[in-house]
């Protein structure tokens, strides 16, 4: 059966360099096994996702929500802002269960305008999915504004970290599919 994944950029517009990257990681993924894709970019949410409260989001917002709950696995990418990702990818990620999350398998991306945001998806972006208890794969994915051109990957080593993210995701799936796989195995195995 495929695995249901879920890439999601947190971009306003497009097209944009961070669906690029995270579709390319899915687009590895599915090289490698078998999935069903959902891919959703933070203007899929619509206007109105500046609410207190998960009942308050607008319809678009919610199942954006529940299709991250529901997902086997995540692609998430955010574009840098002043060195973090972006506050409405950040809010709309608040109102997920923290509970859907534990143990699931999620590639980090982030694109950003040169090397000095590279550190985003380790010092703001693994800490966040670390809080959710999620099990980010080793290799996150950072793309400058060089490094995507055309809506592509132009650089070797940013599409090889994307083949190498990919196949760790998907063996943290294979593992997953496993009989009496506790959420700490994955873990250990991906090590």
């Amino acid at each position: 059966m495929p695995a249901r994944i879920v890439a999601f950029s947190g971009n306003t517009h497009r097209p944009s360099r961070t669906r690029t990257l995270v579709e390319a990681v899915a687009a590895e993924l599915s090289r490698l096994r078998p999935i069903d894709l959902k891919v959703y970019d933070l203007v899929d949410a619509g206007t109105g996702i500046a609410v207190a409260g998960r009942s308050a989001l607008p319809l678009p917002a919610a199942r954006i929500v529940e299709a991250i709950e529901s997902a086997d696995a995540l692609i998430v990418g955010s574009p840098v802002y002043k060195g973090s990702y972006a506050g409405l990818f950040k809010h709309l990620i608040d109102f997920v269960a923290p509970e859907a999350l534990i143990g699931k398998p999620v590639v980090l991306t982030a694109t950003g305008g040169g090397p000095r945001h590279a550190l985003v998806v380790e010092h703001s972006l693994r800490p966040l999915f670390g809080f959710f208890s999620a099990q980010a794969v080793p290799t996150a994915v950072y793309a400058g504004d060089t490094e995507i051109a055309e809506g592509r990957i132009a650089d070797p080593i940013v599409r090889a970290r994307v083949a190498q993210a990919a196949a760790e995701l998907a063996r943290l799936l294979d593992i997953g599919q496993g009989d009496a796989v506790s959420t700490s195995a994955p873990l250990a195995a991906a090590r």
